[in-house]
């Protein structure tokens, strides 16, 4: 056997290192508002510290439901930061507060939420990140509608774009993950007593969002999401890191380009790899026609490249006369088994006459 490399080492040490320190994070997992995330999160944290556990309340939003309140009750918590924002002062996680607390597990609800204008991050999920690194254990909730990954999914089901999302990461690499359910008839007759929304706020939700078939999808959504990282655990060869990870037998690759579809296809290619449990690429051809893009096309290109990052794709960037050409040999060198390519729009003379992208992509794949 192989001695191993002094630098792996190293680095499995710095990881192990960080890995021990970082604190846990526990999601609660649900499919809409009004299923009980919450005050599941806190029955749990009532037992824990009935047990010892250091626990302090970082965030927790009740929506004014008194069962919820009562587990507040006699709670230690963290007053909220107030911060002014246009003439108005709101009020936002005080994750100082927090760190000089240092206390075993933070309760930090709504992990979607985006943070008034002014807090020291932009999202509330970053603000998860930074208890979890100075060593915090966390508890937070979340709904799968707020999924990146699943945006444009939820959009088709839906009709409503999510404003607020989370990187797909997030819920991946979670310690541990508790899906809080919930029968369809009983959501809503919830909703029908006010005990979600406030019955005018009710009534119109239930007319549009939250409707029989939209919560049937989006449960169905959590129910297999859930499934599938429990499934897709990576696993260890012979029990030693060093060893290297069990390698997916699939590998794929999305083209991206300049247009605003490209972002719909980097999701699509997430959704794929977790069914197929494969790693993934988000590659970019710049061919001597394309290094003229226009400033808002190149922002765009760079957002689309960050959306892949996040949601654990590998951003490439490739030059080359042909993309097709370029794409397979990259394919070819990679041992990528998928390509994932947006088809053509129109049908321009020239792609007939010598055929698109996509054509050429086609006879040059062999076996891709």
């Amino acid at each position: 056997m192989p001695r191993p490399n002094p630098d792996d080492l190293l680095r499995y040490a710095e990881t192990e290192a960080a890995s021990e320190f970082r604190g846990k994070l526990k999601i609660f997992l649900g499919y809409s508002a009004g299923v009980g995330k919450t005050y599941a999160m806190l029955e749990t944290v009532r037992r824990l510290k009935k047990d010892g556990v250091d626990i302090v309340i970082g965030y927790v939003e009740p929506h004014k439901r008194a069962e919820t309140e009562a587990l507040l009750e006699g709670q230690e918590t963290i007053p909220r930061k107030a911060i002014s924002y246009r003439g108005t002062t709101l009020y936002e996680t005080d994750i100082d507060g927090i760190l000089a607390r240092h206390p075993k597990l933070a309760v930090v609800d709504e992990l979607a939420h985006t943070n008034v204008p002014g807090s020291r991050h932009t999202k509330r999920y970053q603000d998860v990140e930074e208890l979890l690194s100075a060593g915090i254990d966390v508890y937070t909730t979340l709904n799968i509608q707020h999924l990146e990954s699943l945006n444009d999914m939820v959009a088709k089901i839906t009709g409503v774009s999510m404003q607020e999302t989370v990187p797909d990461t997030i819920l991946e690499s979670a310690d541990e993950i508790e899906v809080v359910d919930l029968p369809i008839g009983e959501l809503l007759k919830r909703f029908k007593e006010g005990r979600v929304y406030v019955p005018e706020q009710a009534e119109r939700a239930m007319q549009n969002f939250f409707t029989d078939a939209n919560l049937t999808a989006l449960r169905e959504l959590t129910l297999r999401r859930a499934a599938k990282r429990v499934g897709s655990r990576k696993t260890t060869i012979q029990g030693s890191p060093l060893q290297g990870q069990r390698s997916a037998a699939e590998k794929l690759i999305v083209c991206v380009t300049s247009f605003p579809s490209s972002a719909e296809l980097v999701r699509a290619a997430k959704l794929l790899s977790l069914g197929l449990d494969a790693d993934w690429y988000a590659v970019y051809v710049e061919t001597a026609g394309q290094k003229t893009l226009s400033e808002i096309e190149k922002d765009r290109l760079t957002r689309t490249m960050r959306l892949a990052e996040e949601l654990g794709g590998k951003p490439v960037t490739l030059s080359g006369k042909s993309v097709a050409e370029e794409l397979v040999d990259f394919a070819e060198k990679n041992e990528v088994t998928k390509i994932l390519i947006g088809k053509p729009v129109k049908r321009y003379l020239r792609d007939i006459l010598f055929g698109s992208v996509v054509d050429r992509l086609i006879r040059a794949s062999g076996e891709i």
